[in-house]
């Protein structure tokens, strides 16, 4: 059907405006009684997050998502549009997308009143129906609700407290929409007050002129929950406004943060014609070191480590695998444990340290994750398995160092040395010896996991020698690194 160019022709065509909330209500029944997944690329939410989402949506709540960061607020905020219909008449050339039976500005009026049913009409697409800001402390009344424009007032001839001089803010232009808030608590007290007195009593104040706007918009906010709840910026009438208040998370178990970490990393690299082969076990150490880093008391748990921390490891693991196939012109991309140390740089910048984190640095601590990590894994796949050959040969006196930069024939020469270190290497996985980059990835896997369990060491050229000097707290931290810069002796 044709979509109606005037005011007389949507009369004509029997269309109803409805509110917004009850446009999002009704538009996810249909959704939910089509078995439609909701929310689609959020993963590890359906039991927990999502239903409460749903429960607010039909109860035509606005909502505030708190959560710490890299948890997919804004991701989730942004897909609300989802549930918006396709566009929407307004009448056109309405800076807040005036409904054309019932127009709230002053624009509107005139415009139907001028011209009646020959008022014209616009569709307004459901994207352009969304308004995101992020608060910060320099955000002014005049950027969400409005100023007065001398300009206009001068170029109309009006006087600067009528209405069409109004040169209207972000929450006035999402009418008919969502009005989204990211950091709730960084806007100012006086700026909440503000969003909150039009919301309730729809109307404002602007340069001492009274305004009546009543909007129709979904509001919806989020914040950390630290900010929330410690720092108490957000207003108390303002907080009771909001009808419900959902708390996310970051993923409750491995396997689901292996997922969005699949999902989310730039893996495709096209322009490469090696062929990428990453092991599971290099999935789940990446993803294992998220884990440690939230459990770790030497990280900020008010600030939370990131799910960016493993999408961004992965994709600097796999980077330095492609440079690797660079040098050496192999055919496969095949990550390993030195590739996960080379990432360190993507994994520093993601945590925010506590004093005593501090005093020993980011870097150390990076490692000391990816030790723990390893370890962790490693006891899934070896459990029961004898390493004795293998730690015996170090004990001797030997040494091995396998360079990220080696490819895997090469790495293979050297780990032939080691006693029935390949053939136990290979006893969980399904692929066999003649696959050289994988077998390389798991012979490396296990020097590191006998490394976390202290029955070897590793020196800061990533060599793996005898466990001369590690300690038995598999825990704790890199005590040989300590050692040698002279923190403890």
């Amino acid at each position: 059907m044709a979509q109606a160019k005037t005011l007389g022709e949507l009369k004509a065509s029997g269309y109803g405006v409805r509110r917004v909330k009850d446009e999002m209500r009704a538009n996810l029944i249909e959704k939910l009684r089509a078995g439609e997944r909701l929310f689609p690329g959020v993963v590890g939410y359906d039991e927990t997050v999502v239903p409460q989402l749903v429960n607010a949506i039909l109860s035509r709540h606005n909502l505030i998502l708190l959560g710490l960061r890299g948890q997919a607020k804004s991701r989730i905020i942004r897909q609300l549009t989802d549930l918006l219909d396709t566009s929407i008449p307004a009448l056109a050339g309405s800076e807040v997308n005036d409904d054309p039976f019932h127009p709230i500005s002053a624009y509107g009026r005139q415009l139907v009143e001028a011209r009646g049913d020959d008022a014209p009409i616009m569709w307004v697409e459901r994207d352009a129906r969304f308004v995101e800001k992020l608060a910060t402390p320099d955000v002014t009344i005049a950027d969400i609700i409005g100023d007065v424009d001398p300009i206009k007032a001068a170029k109309g001839g009006h006087l600067l407290s009528d209405e069409l001089t109004i040169h209207y803010g972000l929450l006035p232009r999402a009418n008919r929409g969502i009005f989204a808030i990211n950091e709730l608590p960084d806007l100012a007290g006086k700026i909440q007050v503000g969003l909150f007195n039009i919301m309730q009593e729809g109307d404002v104040q602007i340069k001492g002129y009274p305004v009546r706007l009543p909007l129709d918009v979904m509001l919806v906010f989020s914040a950390n929950p630290e900010d929330y709840t410690a720092r108490g910026k957000i207003i108390t009438p303002l907080k009771d406004r909001i009808g419900a208040e959902i708390t996310t998370h970051y993923p409750t178990d491995l396997q689901l943060g292996v997922e969005i970490t699949k999902q989310e990393a730039w893996t495709a690299r096209d322009e490469m014609d090696a062929e990428l082969k990453v092991p599971d076990f290099i999935r789940d150490i990446i993803e294992q070191i998220a884990f440690e880093a939230r459990d770790d008391q030497r990280i900020d748990k008010r600030s939370g480590v990131s799910q960016r921390l493993p999408i961004t490891v992965m994709e600097s693991v796999i980077s330095n695998a492609e440079r690797r196939a660079l040098l050496t012109e192999e055919t496969e991309l095949v990550p390993r444990i030195s590739d996960i140390y080379a990432a360190l740089p993507s994994m520093t910048g993601k945590m925010e340290l506590e004093y005593e984190g501090e005093q020993i640095g980011a870097n150390k601590i990076a490692k000391d994750l990816i030790k723990r990590a390893s370890g962790e894994i490693f006891e899934g796949y070896f459990v029961g398995i004898d390493f004795a050959s293998t730690t015996r040969w170090f004990d001797e006196g030997h040494n091995l160092r396998l360079a990220d930069t080696a490819d895997a024939l090469e790495c293979m020469n050297l780990l032939e040395a080691v006693p029935e270190l390949i053939d136990t290497a290979l006893i969980p996985f399904d692929f066999k010896r003649s696959d050289a980059g994988l077998t390389v990835s798991a012979c490396e896997f296990v020097l590191e996991g006998l490394y976390a369990q202290n029955k070897i060491s590793r020196n800061e050229e990533g060599g793996y020698t005898a466990a001369t000097k590690a300690r038995k707290d598999r825990r704790g931290m890199i005590y040989d690194d300590l050692t040698e810069t002279g923190r403890y002796s």
